[in-house]
């Protein structure tokens, strides 16, 4: 039987306006130590972005969420954050802040494989 690893994730959520604390789900990112894994999915409904939030700049929102990504990813173009170890930029990612891209609190959960139940909860929480 293959035993089950711990991992974290965490909603990430589009606040076009941090004064009102509206938001949307837009992603989801899952850390797992063993084996080491840090990956993103998201998905930007843009009819409905604006149906909720007219003002939103969705190239703005496109470009925070690529940011995001490429620190996720570990691509040393993305700057210092992005050379730091696996939990550390998860850390990084899931800190308080008061920007137009923001993510839950963190959730823990067992998995057998991480990328498989990234997809679930995209699919779960997000879709």
């Amino acid at each position: 039987m293959q035993e089950k690893n711990l991992f974290e994730y965490a909603i990430i959520r589009l606040v076009p306006r941090v004064e009102r604390e509206e938001f949307l789900n837009v992603g989801v990112i899952l850390f797992c130590k063993r084996p080491p894994f840090l990956q993103m999915k998201y998905t930007l409904d843009e009819k409905r972005i604006l149906a909720l939030f007219p003002q939103t700049d969705i190239a703005e929102v496109r470009t925070h969420l690529e940011a995001f990504e490429q620190i996720c990813n570990g691509n040393p173009a993305a700057g210092p954050i992005a050379i730091l170890d696996v939990p550390s930029r998860f850390r990084w990612l899931t800190a308080k802040r008061s920007t137009i891209v923001q993510t839950s609190e963190v959730h823990p959960g067992l998995c057998n494989n991480a990328e498989g139940t990234l997809t679930k909860l995209h699919e779960q929480l997000i879709l």
